[in-house]
């Protein structure tokens, strides 16, 4: 069955903008800093940027749906866009196993660290 043509942009989009090393560096920060987010600043001192290339690849991020953005007084926050993260590795692994769950297991596994602990 064919992928619908909308998720294949959203998820190309995405790809787009984790091609390169210093959007890929800033999202990591963001998804490490959680739902509280970092001030632009404090994204562009994670990676090493200067404000404006910070706020390029920011820009980039956030068009691409991976990264949102609030306003915190004169600061500008921002976040992983968590659901566009979880979708994006669902369509990953949509097609996974096809009737043979092994094949995801180390996938399935890596993604462990994500999941609570039902003993905590």
């Amino acid at each position: 069955m064919p992928e619908d043509p909308e998720i294949e942009d959203e998820a190309l989009a995405a790809f787009a903008a984790l091609s390169d090393r210093t959007r890929l560096r800033i999202l990591r920060h963001l998804v490490q800093a959680g739902p509280e987010g970092l001030a632009a600043g404090a994204v562009g001192r994670a990676v090493d940027a200067t404000s404006s290339r910070t706020a390029f690849h920011l820009k980039q991020l956030e068009h691409a749906g991976l990264v949102r953005s609030r306003r915190d007084g004169r600061f500008a926050i921002y976040t992983a866009a968590y659901p566009a993260l979880a979708a994006l590795v669902g369509f990953l692994m949509r097609d996974c196993c096809q009737g043979r769950p092994e094949i995801c297991t180390p996938a399935i596994d890596a993604l462990a660290c994500c999941v609570p602990d039902p003993k905590v």
